[in-house]
């Protein structure tokens, strides 16, 4: 009989998304890694009888710039919490005239151009490298279109997230350059952290919901945070939704990925056993014990 998991279910909310409303035995909850804080405390609780735990990325309140964000501490605590599958829900612009604001793209793949954050929880003392070629995980995709479809909201399936430092918003040649490369959307937020739960072994999956055109349009030559929040919170509501339709596709027992997002690490770990630093070994106690304890 093929080996099946309890899915648990992560939500990382994005701008204007603090909160999942259907939640029956919630309770904040504070978790602790040896990476530091998360972003928040994680509102735990059940949604039809599936387990949840969501977690607002910039805090309660966006107290947190995307730089200064703890990718690492927001992983490795939903690890600790038993999360097979990520939903990653981003607010983002758009490069491309035919993703207008208002409209949602399930992102399958990413261009990493951050280069402030710790981006992986391997090091020295124990090295791994992970394919990342396919960042996202399409069984999630799945789920996610069958939702939009049936809530009827506009949505785009596949394009490029193009990751930026931030936090200030791109220069006019900047988005220019990212609309040649093919680029579909650009965010602040999701990488590392699509990287990171691929290293934590964690199903991944980003909606990114448009809130402008970025600088590159002719309307939207000056992004302002005025006219950015007030999509937003449009989206969030729709993303509510979304949450709550999406949610019961993911509740039934499910076979190991046949992605490979829960074995990334089998093949991944290069440092010999007797090598390894025992200090950076019990780090990595959550996020990679599957492999390390073999």
């Amino acid at each position: 009989m093929a080996e099946t998991k309890q899915p648990v279910i992560g939500i990382i909310g994005g701008s204007g998304l603090y909160n999942i409303d259907g939640l029956t035995n919630t309770r904040w909850a504070k978790i602790e890694t040896p990476w530091g804080d998360p972003s928040d405390e994680f509102l735990l609780g059940d949604y039809q009888g599936l387990r949840v735990a969501f977690l607002p990325r910039h805090g309660r309140g966006h107290k947190a710039t995307p730089s200064a964000l703890n990718y690492r501490a927001n992983i490795d605590a939903m690890k600790r919490l038993g999360v097979t599958d990520i939903l990653s829900l981003s607010a983002v612009g758009s490069l491309k005239e035919e993703l207008p604001p208002g409209h949602f793209v399930i992102v399958d793949q990413f261009i990493d151009r951050t280069f402030a954050r710790e981006k992986s929880f391997f090091g020295p003392g124990c090295v791994a490298h992970v394919s990342v070629a396919h960042p996202v995980c399409a069984r999630l995709g799945d789920a996610l279109e069958e939702s939009l479809k049936a809530l009827n909201l506009p949505y785009t399936r596949g394009g490029t997230y193009l990751a930026m430092e931030g936090p200030q918003f791109s220069t006019l040649a900047e988005s220019n350059l990212y609309r040649s490369w093919g680029c579909s959307v650009i965010g602040m937020t999701n990488m590392p952290e699509a990287k990171l739960a691929r290293e934590a072994e964690i199903d991944y999956a980003t909606v990114a919901m448009v809130t402008d055109y970025d600088c590159w349009h002719e309307e939207h030559d000056a992004v302002s945070v005025d006219q950015v929040v007030k999509v937003l919170l449009g989206n969030a509501d729709k993303a509510r939704n979304l949450v709550k339709d999406v949610l019961p596709r993911l509740s039934q027992p499910r076979p190991i990925c046949p992605y490979g997002c829960d074995t990334a690490l089998t093949h991944a770990l290069i440092t010999a056993k007797e090598a390894r630093d025992p200090d950076m070994v019990r780090k990595l106690g959550a996020v990679a014990g599957r492999i390390l304890k073999a």
